[in-house]
């Protein structure tokens, strides 16, 4: 009895032992998994949502997109590229911004994560914007107020350089307002995209009162006015002079 206890308590250290020695190996092996499974969940998604339909046989455009200017300054470089480009300005609006978020063939010159996937867009009668974009987009931008504004300004300018219906721009982070973008940049109002177009919607043309014309009458026609003296009145009303008494 004494000595099935012994190999008991023997079989239960040792598996203490290897499972001490091995917890920490599983538990990287998980993590790796779930990140696999997200990354793999993550691809999926821009699978989808990065499958505009893209017509053929629409004409080449010439599309301005706009990445970093590479000096360090926080400043932008416009970039022609020709694309295929619907003339519905929603699809339009997610080509181009597919294209940004390809990124330019400079990788120094990016502007926007590249794990970061646009889920959906779309256009408010009053012109505002919705770009919903994956969390990517914060965790993966570098966390600084001119990293975040340049990106910003990167989706800002391309979306005004090649979708004049967009007058502002709300971004969303997988669906959710977020208050700031990873840290610094507010996001929880609109970014001004056409400024051209808000200016000419806010001026409104005061009202022009319409010329007052004189219509002439249907029995008296009008007559223009002369300088020449008026006739008498009638000759016949002459006044004549009173006959002599003498007659």
């Amino acid at each position: 009895m004494t000595r099935w206890i012994r190999w008991v308590v023997g079989i239960l250290c040792v598996g203490v032992i290897v499972g001490v020695i091995y917890l920490p190996v599983l538990r990287r092996r998980l993590r790796e998994a779930a990140k696999l499974q997200q990354q793999t969940a993550e691809q999926a998604r821009r699978e989808l949502t990065q499958a505009v339909p893209v017509n053929p046989g629409e004409p080449r455009v010439k599309a301005k997109l706009f990445w970093a200017s590479g000096n360090g300054d926080g400043a932008l470089m416009d970039s022609t590229v020709e694309l295929p480009l619907s003339n519905d300005p929603v699809l339009r609006a997610k080509q181009v911004l597919n294209t940004l978020l390809a990124g330019p063939v400079d990788a120094d010159l990016r502007t926007l994560p590249p794990d970061a996937v646009l889920l959906a867009f779309y256009i408010l009668p009053n012109g505002t914007a919705i770009a919903d974009f994956s969390e990517a987009l914060a965790t993966a931008t570098p966390s600084g107020i001119q990293s975040e504004q340049l990106a910003v300004d990167s989706i800002t300018k391309t979306l005004e350089a090649n979708v004049p219906r967009v007058q502002r721009l709300k971004i969303l982070i997988h669906g959710q307002e977020v208050e700031t973008l990873a840290g610094h940049l507010d996001l929880t109002g609109t970014f001004l995209v056409n400024t051209k177009g808000v200016q000419a919607a806010s001026v409104v043309p005061a009202p022009v009162a319409a010329p007052v014309t004189t219509t002439p009458s249907a029995d008296k026609p009008a007559v223009p006015t002369t300088d020449k003296p008026a006739p008498p009145a009638n000759p016949a009303s002459k006044p004549v002079a009173p006959k002599s008494l003498e007659d």
